[in-house]
């Protein structure tokens, strides 16, 4: 008997169009003979299914089920690819654990923890994790100019605290710039990071485990042709290159897969979650974890998994049977 596999795609951050890339190429890859599986968009308040004469339904809430054609269908697995809010942030997490329905991502608590940057990076700190140095805002705080670039030096890069795909992230190499950087984050949430900037190697590296076992992908190493890998080289062809596996030697490799499995454990993560980091002067500083990352055909973590040769649809198979028996 086939399992209900609902593909929670959308979501109401910018990054609704590239969650819909991720849901499209999941669901042409997923094993149909062990899964039916059923893109839900998500918009708003919205939740709902669109069959292929483009005929919407709307996705019953009370028992996260459908009814088509006079039947009511359970969707009894969520694989979840929505990237930011709110299929990264806690908020989708909270309404499965509550109905007590099996996904496929972080939990609840870990959810909230790492799609908080600063947050994430206090909870990592009692492990030594190298991150970069930062400064906090909440809004309503009037920004020093000369204590920020006092404390944390020039260029610096000012971002949104809870968001993704480099959405509202600007590199500051004056103090002139500053204030318009600071309020461009602050129109993508109520918290803003500033960080030191942090000359290096840009690396990005896959995790999971399975079964108690774990997979530590090879690390990508980006170079991008824009000044930081920000929305425009993330999702426009030719904006940068992707190495799989990263050039780094065998030493900062192994370092890398130890201070990623180190993370991954220390905020409780499910699934499947990706580590981006910087290799300054040889030792990689954590930047972000993201643990909805991309599956579009231009995403990293599917070229990790097909650099160790393992398929998205053996990849797919092992995360839901993990997370379903769990």
């Amino acid at each position: 008997m086939r399992k209900n596999i609902a593909l929670m795609a959308g979501g109401n951050s910018p990054e609704y169009v590239i969650s819909l890339q991720s849901a499209a190429q999941i669901e042409q890859i997923l094993d149909k003979t062990k899964y039916a599986p059923y893109p839900i968009y998500v918009k708003g308040h919205r939740w709902f299914y669109r069959d292929a004469e483009g005929r919407e339904t709307d996705v019953d809430k009370n028992d996260f089920s459908l009814t088509l054609n006079g039947e009511k269908i359970a969707l009894e697995y969520a694989l979840l690819l929505i990237h930011g809010t709110p299929g990264e942030d806690g908020l989708l997490q909270a309404y499965f654990e509550m109905m007590d329905i099996p996904f496929s991502s972080s939990g609840f608590v870990a959810s909230t923890v790492t799609f908080d940057k600063s947050l994430c990076k206090r909870a990592l700190a009692p492990i030594n994790v190298p991150m970069a140095r930062d400064m906090l805002l909440v809004r309503g705080e009037t920004v020093d100019p000369d204590a920020v670039i006092g404390r944390l030096g020039l260029p610096l890069f000012v971002k949104p605290n809870a968001s993704g795909s480099s959405v509202g992230v600007t590199k500051v190499r004056n103090r002139e710039e500053l204030a318009a950087a600071v309020e461009k984050a602050f129109r993508e949430g109520e918290q803003v990071l500033i960080e030191e900037f942090m000359e290096g190697t840009e690396v990005s590296q896959g995790v999971a485990v399975f079964g108690g076992k774990p997979y530590l992908f090879p690390p990508t190493e980006i170079v991008s042709r824009k000044e930081f890998f920000d929305y425009e080289a993330k999702y426009t062809p030719g904006m940068s290159e992707e190495i799989t596996p990263a050039r780094v030697s065998p030493e900062i490799r192994e370092r890398l897969d130890e201070l990623t499995l180190k993370i991954y454990r220390a905020l409780g993560c499910r699934g499947l979650a990706r580590v981006d980091y910087i290799v300054r002067e040889g030792i990689p500083h954590m930047i972000e974890i993201n643990t909805v990352p991309g599956m579009s055909g231009g995403s990293i973590v599917p070229k990790q998994a097909k650099a160790m040769g393992l398929g998205l649809t053996e990849l797919f198979n092992l995360i839901i049977e993990d997370t379903l028996n769990r």
